[in-house]
């Protein structure tokens, strides 16, 4: 293992080389604490990221062999890193990709730099919650048709909230076209790894690349992630390539040996871990019965907990607050649910302590507020999401990023061309794109994710249009 190598470093040899704390742990307590004295750089014995061929290399193929794919590569730069590189192979040239609407801002990105037109997929969506559903394969297939001339497919499953599409079927699909499809796994990590506890990931159902972020559900550092590929519609030189132009060419040995690790653990232990955090999870579903307002849904990948607050006459928002005053960090809150993620250092133990806390605010869910909800947070239990219609695309989005444009409210844009990108944070999923029409419905929708206290973005800090 890579971090074997790390700490069997012969501790006197002299280093003349980044990084600039030399690996002195007594020049301050944060180096030791974040044990900087195993803090490399690309040295001699230690392989290379981009062009491996010892400890590095080794463990890229035993992951390639965990998830069953033909090659990997360990990203320090997250999934955005590997979404990128594998959309820049695929069509760094531009032309038209089948993309799913509810992707994350790097496949955006992706998109803008490469200047590949998406012909969009919608998911499916519940009106009461907002939360997106799956990607319909029928829809895919019609968006083929469309477009016969699509360099890729891109979905996201699972999603944020845990919904998985059917990707076999999505595959099936595309590859009676020879279309490669890329599948955005960043919250699946853990898929594949046992099959009696977790579905099965894209890399069984048929995708060709697979992006994971192995640091949000297994025992990985944050920032860690790892591309799979299979060969047959992957030229996995241009996506070598790809990663040399998005991913740093000075990564963290500490990042790396995290990775190696967590794959390492998982070859060795998986399986037991994987069930022992099932086991957990399906004991928590049940104790969630007796919650008289707050629901928890059970989604395709039960590691995510989606909190419904439509009945409860709270937003996701106050229930992350209300939930913070038992000592409990939610993942995100939205305005109708909010996600509490688990990952396999979570125990039976943990997962009580979270329910016990959702009990707590439960029961004081039920009494007369004292004093009375402010109105920000107040919310009728009928009430509903205005549901954006299938947006329509004017421009490509890189050009409509650089037209002439103005800033405007959420309600002048309405009918409008955007000029940017709009969304809130996380998961960062677009309710605007760069050259749709603003639809209607957006001002309402926007106003009210405002009153609720989300963390909005936009592009340049500001809603605008092109200019008219």
């Amino acid at each position: 293992m890579l971090l074997d190598e790390l700490t069997g470093y012969a501790p006197g040899r002299l280093p003349m080389h980044m990084p600039g704390h030399k690996r002195n742990t007594a020049l301050a307590d944060y180096l030791k604490a974040l044990r900087a004295d195993l803090d490399i750089t690309e040295i001699d014995g230690f392989d290379d990221l981009h062009a491996p061929e010892g400890a590095l290399l080794d463990g890229m193929r035993r992951a390639a062999r965990l998830w069953g794919a033909d090659e990997s590569r360990f990203l320090v730069n997250g999934t955005t890193c590997g979404l990128l590189a594998a959309v820049y192979a695929l069509a760094a040239d531009g032309g038209r990709a089948i993309v799913a609407r509810n992707c994350h801002k790097s496949v955006y990105h992706a998109l803008e730099l490469t200047g590949v037109e998406p012909v969009f997929v919608m998911p499916d969506v519940d009106a009461e919650t907002g939360v997106c559903g799956r990607i319909p394969p029928e829809d895919v297939r019609r968006a083929l048709e469309e477009a016969p001339d699509a360099r890729f497919v891109l979905v996201t499953s699972p999603t944020y909230e845990g919904v998985i599409s059917d990707i076999a079927a999505i595959c099936r699909a595309a590859h009676e076209r020879n279309v490669p499809v890329i599948v955005d796994e960043a919250h699946g990590a853990h898929l594949g790894l046992c099959d009696e506890a977790f579905p099965a990931d894209a890399m069984r159902m048929g995708a060709d690349i697979s992006v994971k972020s192995v640091h949000k559900t297994l025992p990985s550092l944050t920032q860690t992630a790892i591309l799979l590929a299979r060969h047959d519609r992957v030229d996995m030189a241009a996506l070598d390539h790809a990663l040399d132009i998005f991913e740093t060419s000075s990564p963290s040995y500490l990042l790396m040996a995290s990775i190696d690790g967590c794959v390492s653990l998982m070859e060795r232990r998986g399986a037991e871990i994987l069930t022992s955090w099932r086991q957990a999870l399906d004991e928590f579903y049940e104790g969630t019965a007796a919650l008289s307002n707050l629901r928890v849904h059970r989604q395709d990948e039960p590691s995510k907990l989606v909190i419904d607050t439509t009945q409860a006459g709270i937003t996701g928002f106050e229930l992350s607050r209300r939930l913070r005053e038992e000592n409990v960090e939610l993942e995100m809150a939205s305005l109708r649910y909010a996600v509490a993620m688990t990952g396999a250092g979570d125990t039976r133990e943990t997962l009580r302590k979270f329910l016990n806390a959702l009990k707590t605010v439960d029961r004081a869910l039920s009494a007369p507020p004292v004093p009375p909800a402010p109105a920000p947070s107040a919310q009728p239990a009928s009430a509903s999401l205005p549901v954006l219609p299938r947006p329509v695309r004017v421009l490509p989005p890189k050009m409509a990023l650089h037209a002439p444009s103005e800033d405007v409210s959420a309600r002048e844009a309405v009918g409008r061309v955007s000029a940017c990108y709009a969304w809130a944070y996380p998961p960062g999923v677009p309710m605007l794109v760069p050259g749709e029409r603003v639809p209607e419905g957006f001002a309402e929708l926007w106003a009210e994710w405002e009153k609720s206290g989300a963390k909005l973005v936009t592009t340049r800090g500001s809603l605008r249009v092109i200019r008219e």
